[in-house]
């Protein structure tokens, strides 16, 4: 029966070669190499990669070649998507000789530009998603705090943009590290966050809060009904804001209010206190350093309306707590200090993480490829397109071999992914995978600029070198000051490196690797003192 369904399949692949009138032209110019290597379950089933392309590879958007895009030429050119027509049959027969490009050349920041929305469209988006929500029974809240661990004595509350038991990222393992601290040091733990994420403070809209208590979900409540909760009974107690990002200032002050707390800890885990672009990204693509909000450069962006607002709320909860501010790096406290005026109680710094030696690492197989990696998300202000024009002009150098490390694939690119995340469960995945894949070279090129970089640490920790340029924020101070790798001038000195050969210098044996450990922090428990819990309001 095998044999029988294996004639079968060549005689179908013999009919698609004969009689697809599109094969012969498509074949041509296909790179059969690039697309196996791009889509591994195209491989993996054994599937001719012309075929595939031309039966359903181009409907989803998979590219022929390094050199044409499906989705860019059916973007530029509608009249073809309009047709259904396959994009490369279209530019082979026709497209090419009318002058249509098979790719955009301008640029991926032209992309982000095309597709930029306003600030007015994105809280209307989100009004509308957090209207949909339905509140939970106040009882349902009663009943969670009955359970506390200490009659809420000592209640910890924290801020953010999001559930952090359930969501992913740096600020979700942050308040899961500080929510771990909490639980050993047997003290109650309230976490809110908007029940929808919203891309800025709200001031008169109208939104429910999501409630973790003690780590698990435990529905969604107006900041009326929450701060009834906690009225009369807390005693003493904590709380450190991480992100302010969809909630209310007044809803923040009345809850802080009701638990009968004032003094606490506001963390820079991004710069959303000096603008809503809390990236400091003018238009999603430049750097801005957050120059005065009346300046013609806050004039040109979207996030410029928005900065007055943002501002003042901010202000108004700086004048209404005592604030200790926390930064995770020098750098970012710098330019916080020089680009806003809130009254503080403090200021301090407090890595996320600290390197401690280990020892050597292996120096891998002498005269194999060098291993250069993205690690984490593939997402444009991470630096992620500025890693894929690296792989698609370097892919097939016998002198390079690209990975990528992250919880999520992107398709239609040449390159080995890991599948890996970090969690509060297992807070050295990443550097462990980095390690076992002995790693060369990590790019970490974020478009703006980083308050703090675990990926950069755990690359360092894993033995590899960082590649990184001068306005990634900590990621730069970090490299310069550990000499970790090398801060270029920007992607032009990046590709030269490539194509000069000089960033071969970062192979392991060349210089020597290191490997360390993670040491993490517990947060703001790292800084609360006794006296702190006691009163309620010391820091």
């Amino acid at each position: 029966m095998r044999s029988v369904a294996l004639r079968v399949r060549r005689g179908v692949l013999q009919t698609f070669r004969r009689f697809h009138p599109d094969r012969e032209i498509v074949e041509a110019e296909f790179d059969g190499r690039f697309y196996l290597r791009a889509h591994p379950d195209v491989a993996r089933a054994g599937l001719d990669p012309v075929e595939h392309f031309l039966v359903s590879g181009w409907r989803e958007g998979r590219d022929p070649n390094r050199d044409f895009s499906v989705r860019e030429y059916l973007e530029a050119n509608p009249d073809v998507a309009e047709a259904g027509m396959n994009p490369f049959v279209h530019y082979l027969r026709a497209g090419r000789t009318e002058g249509r490009s098979p790719r955009q050349d301008l640029g991926f920041r032209y992309e982000i530009l095309a597709k930029l929305t306003t600030m007015d469209a994105r809280m209307a988006e989100a009004a509308k998603a957090s209207a949909a929500v339905r509140a939970s029974p106040p009882a349902q809240l009663a009943r969670a705090l009955a359970t506390s661990r200490a009659g809420l004595k000592g209640l910890h509350i924290t801020f953010s943009h999001d559930d952090y038991s359930v969501n992913l990222g740096g600020v979700q393992l942050c308040v899961q590290r500080e929510a771990a601290a909490v639980a050993r040091a047997g003290r109650d733990h309230l976490h809110l966050f908007p029940a929808k994420p919203w891309p800025a403070l709200r001031v008169r809209e109208p939104a429910l809060l999501g409630v973790v208590w003690n780590g698990e979900p435990v529905g969604f409540y107006s900041a009326a009904a929450v701060a009834e909760a906690l009225t009369g009974r807390a005693a003493g107690g904590s709380f450190a804001i991480h992100s302010l990002l969809g909630h209310s200032v007044k809803e923040t002050l009345l809850v802080l209010g009701a638990a009968g707390l004032k003094r606490g800890f506001f963390w820079l885990h991004d710069f959303a206190s000096l603008c809503a672009g809390f990236h400091l990204l003018r238009n999603d693509v430049e750097d801005c350093a957050a120059p005065p909000p009346e300046s013609a450069a806050c004039g040109v962006c979207i996030y410029g309306p928005w900065r007055a607002r943002h501002l003042a709320e901010h202000a108004r909860l700086f004048r209404q707590l005592d604030l200790t501010v926390v930064s995770p790096s020098q750098p970012t406290l710098d330019l916080w200090r020089s680009s806003g005026s809130f009254r503080t109680k403090g200021e301090v710094v407090a890595p996320h993480a600290r390197l401690v030696a280990r020892g050597p690492a292996p120096a891998g197989r002498a005269g194999r490829p060098l291993k250069v990696a993205f690690v984490g998300l593939p997402a444009a202000h991470k630096g992620w397109p500025v890693f894929r024009e690296l792989v698609l002009r370097f892919a097939d150098d016998r002198r390079y071999e690209f990975h990528h490390f992250g919880a999520q694939a992107a398709a239609g690119l040449p390159v080995a992914f890991h599948a890996v995340s970090a969690n509060g469960y297992e807070a050295k995945a990443m550097q462990k995978a980095l390690a076992a894949a002995q790693v060369d070279v990590a790019l970490i090129w974020p478009l703006c600029r980083e308050t703090f970089s675990f990926t950069a640490h755990e690359a360092v920790a894993a033995g590899a070198a960082i590649l990184t340029h001068p306005d990634s924020g900590n990621v730069a101070a970090f490299v310069e000051a550990g000499g970790h790798g090398r801060v270029l001038a920007g992607e032009e000195a990046l590709a030269a490196a490539f194509e000069t050969g000089d960033i071969e210098g970062l192979a392991r044996a060349r210089r020597g690797a290191k490997l360390y450990d993670l040491e993490f922090s517990a947060l703001t428990m790292d800084l609360i003192s006794p006296d702190h819990v006691a009163s309620g309001a010391g820091a």
